[in-house]
């Protein structure tokens, strides 16, 4: 199997970033990828906490993920893309959500964020309305499939959590922002959840607006298989399925790992 990370910046016009989001779609299907995947908050992107996000936002049956889910079943591949999810009850808030689309062009799961981004003088829940549904494991021809998004990347219990239901990938959209330490943050947090779950992680982050980019695609053992710089940029690895097995035949640490109740007192 192939995947492709498409690393861009994305506009404050939907209508432009599905223009840009099919010509990326296309080219990862000219290299054969069966996956590709998008930034957090690519709908529409958007720097001040300001903008009403209710406004831009849309439900999943709505324009831009049709126009996705079109996309998808015209190339045959899957998509994940970040989007503003249309929240019920809310004047300015929206869930700040991924899609998963699979290759005959289905929405086949949709992740609310549940761990939002309140810390570095940002307040993301401001913005954001708060998931309240773990992310699921999501069933494909190549394997086994998460989602996580951006800050939750931080929390090692939510990655553990879809290790522990069977994933052997872990696709994770972000807008990473870019500040002291942060981008180093961002690389070893990649490589701590490989290397850790014995899984592929994919890290697919925004450029401009104040992100790091440096997307990543890493293997079970914490090596990166391919990267990004600073610039847009599609990335595409051929993964062999099989590493997973061989690397945890050589790093047996999840059949180690001692359930909760082994620390409770």
């Amino acid at each position: 199997m192939k995947i492709a990370v498409a690393q861009l910046s994305s506009s404050e016009n939907k209508n432009e970033n599905l223009l840009k989001a099919e010509k990326y779609i296309i080219k990862a299907k000219n290299a054969q990828a069966d996956f590709i995947v998008f930034p957090e908050h690519y709908m529409a992107s958007f720097t001040s906490p300001k903008v009403n996000r209710s406004e831009v936002s849309e439900k999943v049956d709505g324009p831009f993920v049709t126009e996705l889910c079109r996309m998808a079943k015209e190339n045959n591949i899957y998509i994940l893309c970040g989007i503003y999810e249309y929240a019920e009850n809310e004047s300015f808030r929206s869930y700040n959500s991924v899609v998963t689309i699979n290759r005959e062009g289905e929405v086949v799961d949709c992740y609310r964020k549940n761990y939002l981004y309140d810390a570095f003088s940002a307040k993301e829940s401001d913005t954001s309305v708060l998931g309240s549904a773990p992310p699921k494991v999501i069933n494909t021809e190549f394997g086994k499939i998460g989602v996580i998004i951006c800050y939750e990347l931080r929390f090692p219990e939510i990655t553990r959590y879809l290790t522990s239901k069977g994933a052997e990938f872990i696709f994770i959209p972000t807008a990473w922002k870019d500040g002291i330490l942060k981008e180093h943050h961002w690389r070893t947090l990649l490589q701590a959840r490989a290397i850790e779950n014995t899984v592929f992680i994919i890290g697919a982050d925004q450029i401009d607006n104040n992100n790091v980019g440096n997307s990543m695609i890493i293997d079970p053992m914490g090596t990166p298989i391919a990267q990004a710089g600073e610039e847009e940029a599609l990335i595409v690895s051929e993964i062999n399925t099989n590493r997973l097995k061989t690397v945890r035949k050589k790093l047996p640490s999840l059949e180690h790992t001692k359930p909760a109740s082994f620390y409770e007192s």
